[in-house]
């Protein structure tokens, strides 16, 4: 993925209006991030826990989602696998709620998935981060097609919030 710019990010959001996303929080480590591993671009809103943005880019563009997650239920941590990576994390995978764009979501119209919480599946997919022994399944795809499933999956979940 190319790096992106703070105006590059606010202008992609597809769910979200011109004020929401310049009121929006960007993660002020751009420079850092690994641009080369990263298939998108996810971050969890530090002041607000339940927020969460994607950054994809798509055939046809930058595409954004904002999205929300649920408060975490006490007791124990289930195993659960990303819809996405297909990483399995012991309490590290979240339900993630976008509302739709346009009118449909504005009705609260929502379309949901399951994401790592942390929003690193690309790193997940390469390798570069554990989610803990046997959390990645033996596959025979090269990783190649490992990393065009995740964005097949990406792409998906970004046009069913578009199709508000």
């Amino acid at each position: 993925m190319e790096p992106l710019t703070e105006p590059e990010i606010r202008a992609a959001f597809v769910n979200r209006t011109k004020g929401e996303a310049k009121r929006l929080h960007v993660p002020r480590d751009l420079a850092e991030r690994p641009w080369t591993d990263l298939d998108f671009l996810g971050w969890r809103d530090p002041q607000a826990p339940d927020r969460a943005y994607l950054v994809a880019p798509l055939d046809d563009g930058l595409a954004g989602v904002a999205l929300r997650s649920p408060a975490a239920m006490p007791g124990r941590a289930r195993s659960s696998m990303c819809s996405v990576c297909l990483t399995t994390h012991t309490g590290g995978v979240s339900l993630m709620v976008a509302p739709k764009a346009g009118k449909a979501g504005q009705q609260g119209n929502s379309v949901g998935v399951y994401l790592c919480t942390d929003l690193a599946c690309s790193l997940y997919v390469r390798g570069l981060r554990s989610a803990g022994p046997g959390a990645r399944l033996h596959e025979s795809l090269t990783l190649e097609e490992k990393i065009q499933r995740t964005m097949d999956q990406v792409t998906a979940f970004v046009g069913q919030v578009r199709a508000g």
